[in-house]
C-alpha cells in the first residue's frame, strides 16, 4: 500500500510530497495541491537515557522497557534513538546491553528504531562538576577488555562510547574503538587541551552535550571548551531545552561549530513526559519538575537531568540559537543521522521515518500532527 504526506519544507519553504510504500521512501517531489503544516523526516536523538517513565538503566531494565520507550519516543516525533546507558556496574551496565539487543530481536520496529547503543560513562572525570550524576563509585578507566564484553553482551550495539579523555591510554583506546566502527565522543570532562587534541589525533569525532558536564568555573582560557569549539573535526551535541544551555551560550557555540557540525540531543531522562511536580528518583531523591520542563533537585538550582522532548529541542534551538527552523531541523534529523547509517533524511530508498507538525515563530514547541515510523503512522 503507497501512503503521500505534503507538507511544507523547513528548509526552503516550499510545498513537497513525500510517497511511502513499503516501509521506505519511494518519491519525494514538489506538491501540486495546497499543503499545510511542516513536513520532515523523523527527529534521531543520539542520547536518551529514558521518557516516560522509561529507562534503559538500573537493575530491573526488560525487553518490554525498551520496545515501549521506542514507541514513547515515536508518539513525541522521536523515530530513531540511542539508548544510552551511563556509569554503573559492568553488571548492570551488562544487563542493560543485553535488554536492549532482546528488545531489537523481539520487534522489528524496535530494531529499526535502534542503530546502536551509546555508552555514556563510566570512563568519565571523578571530579565534582564535570562527573554530573554519575556515580563516582563505578567511574573507572578506559578498558578495551570491558568494551569486549560490552560488544559481547549486545551483540556488536555499542556504535558510541563518551570518554573523558584525561585517562593514560586514552588514544589508543580511541583507536581501538574506532577500528571498531565506533564513535568516540568526549564528554563529563576537566582535561586539558592537549588530552582533547590527542583524542580527537587518535579518532574521537563527538562531544557529548558540549557546555554541560563541566567545572561551573573554567580558566578563561585555555579550556576544554574552547579546544572542543575550535576543531573541526568534532562535531558537537546539545541540549537545546532552555536550561542546560542560555541562549548566549548555545548561539555562540552553534556559530562556533557551524550548523553543519552541530546537533541536537534532548539526553532526557525517564521523568521527561511527566506532568509538573515533585518526584522521587533512585538517584539524587527528590527532584522537581516545572512547568516549562526543567527538572532540579528540589529546593537548589541545580539541574537533574533533562526532560523535554528532541521536538521541543527543535523549537526552542530557533529561539535560543537564532538560527531557522530548517537549521534546527537539520540539527535533529540529517546531522546526527550521519552517525545512524545516513538516518534523517528524505530521499527514494530511505527508511519511511516522517514528522507533519506545525510550528510558528514564538512557539516553544512543535505540535505534531502525524508521525509515521517505518512507514506506519504511530498510533495506528
Amino acid at each position: 500500500m503507497t501512503s503521500s504526506y505534503g507538507g511544507l519544507d523547513p528548509a526552503t519553504g516550499r510545498p513537497l510530497t513525500v510517497r511511502v510504500e513499503g516501509g521506505r521512501i519511494v518519491d519525494v517531489s514538489a506538491a501540486t495541491g495546497e499543503v499545510d503544516g511542516w513536513l520532515a523526516p523523523g527527529f534521531v536523538d543520539l542520547q536518551v537515557n529514558g521518557f516516560a517513565g522509561l529507562d534503559v538503566n538500573g537493575p530491573d531494565v526488560t525487553t518490554e522497557t525498551v520496545v515501549e520507550l521506542g514507541r514513547a519516543l515515536a508518539a513525541a516525533g522521536t523515530t530513531t534513538f540511542a539508548p544510552t546507558v551511563i556509569t554503573a556496574s559492568e553488571h548492570d551496565m551488562v544487563n542493560s546491553l543485553r535488554a536492549i539487543a532482546a528488545a531489537r530481536e523481539a520487534d522489528p520496529v524496535t530494531r529499526d528504531a535502534i542503530p546502536f547503543v551509546h555508552v555514556e560513562g563510566p570512563h568519565l572525570s571523578p571530579e565534582d562538576g564535570p562527573r554530573g550524576v554519575h556515580p563516582v563509585e563505578h567511574i573507572r578507566p578506559p578498558d578495551v577488555e570491558e568494551f569486549l564484553r560490552w560488544e559481547s553482551a549486545s551483540g556488536g550495539l555499542v556504535g558510541i562510547v563518551t570518554l573523558s579523555p584525561h585517562y593514560p591510554g586514552t588514544p589508543e583506546y580511541v583507536t581501538a574503538l574506532s577500528r571498531a566502527g565506533v564513535s568516540v565522543a568526549l564528554g563529563h570532562t576537566a582535561a586539558s587541551p592537549e588530552q582533547i587534541t590527542a583524542a580527537v589525533d587518535a579518532g574521537a569525532v563527538l562531544s557529548t552535550h558540549l557546555g554541560n558536564g563541566a567545572h561551573a568555573v573554567l580558566p578563561r582560557h585555555p579550556n576544554h571548551l574552547w579546544t572542543q569549539l575550535s576543531d573541526d573535526r568534532l562535531t558537537a551535541g546539545f541540549i537545546a531545552d532552555g536550561h542546560h544551555l542560555p541562549a548566549d551560550a548555545l548561539t555562540a557555540m552553534v556559530r562556533a561549530k557551524g550548523i553543519e557540525r552541530s546537533v541536537l540531543v534532548s539526553d532526557s531522562v525517564a521523568l521527561a513526559g511527566f506532568e509538573p511536580g515533585d518526584y522521587q528518583t533512585p538517584v539524587g531523591g527528590t527532584v522537581h519538575l516545572s512547568g516549562d520542563g526543567r527538572l532540579s533537585y528540589a529546593g537548589t538550582p541545580y539541574l537533574a537531568g533533562a526532560a523535554r522532548s528532541l521536538a521541543d529541542g527543535v523549537a526552542s534551538a530557533v529561539a535560543l540559537a537564532r538560527i531557522r527552523l530548517g537549521d534546527a531541523v537539520r540539527m535533529a534529523t540529517a546531522n546526527p543521522g550521519r552517525f545512524a547509517g545516513d538516518r534523517g533524511v528524505l530521499r527514494p530508498g530511505a527508511q519511511a521515518d516522517l514528522v507533519h507538525f506545525d510550528w510558528a515563530p514564538g512557539d516553544t514547541t512543535l505540535r505534531l500532527r502525524t508521525v509515521v515510523r517505518s512507514g506506519r503512522e504511530v498510533g495506528r
